[in-house]
């Protein structure tokens, strides 16, 4: 079965600007926050609770889910093209964040093999994808 190509990113920070991101399994040195593809039938709220809690064990009673209202389009990489129908080259991605009061350690799916809390610069420094760097960058405001 391919993979829908329509996506949620969720950027989890705290009030003080650390930005969470996750080391993939499959690419060590990929970096992002927590993604994932929308279900058949599943709306991308609904994605960004279901993802949210698999990538980290975090729910509802951890934080904040916002809506951005934001949806960016991007070519798949080469890499993860295999998961979608042969003529599928673009991803619609959903973007929402994730506010919790503060840093508190992540439980971790197969999916991931590490985590780091970064400050917002840092985050955004070593977040492996532009659309994923831009929305650091835009929505999550340190103490410039």
């Amino acid at each position: 079965m391919t993979k829908r190509p329509e996506s949620v990113l969720v950027i989890v920070f705290t009030p003080q600007a650390d930005v969470l991101l996750l080391q993939r399994a499959d690419y060590p040195s990929f970096w992002q926050s927590v993604t994932g593809s929308l279900e058949a039938d599943e709306m991308p709220l609904e994605a960004a609770w279901r993802e949210l809690k698999e990538e980290t064990a975090l729910g509802i009673e951890n934080g904040i889910m916002k809506d951005c209202h934001l949806a960016n389009w991007f070519e798949i990489y080469p890499q993860w093209r295999h998961r979608y129908a042969p003529s599928v080259t673009q991803n619609k991605e959903h973007v929402f964040t994730f506010e919790i009061p503060k840093i508190i350690p992540i439980t971790l799916s197969h999916e991931h093999i590490g985590y780091r809390w970064l400050d917002n610069n840092q985050a955004y420094q070593l977040a492996s994808s532009p659309s994923n760097q831009e929305a650091i960058k835009t929505l999550i405001k340190g103490n410039e």
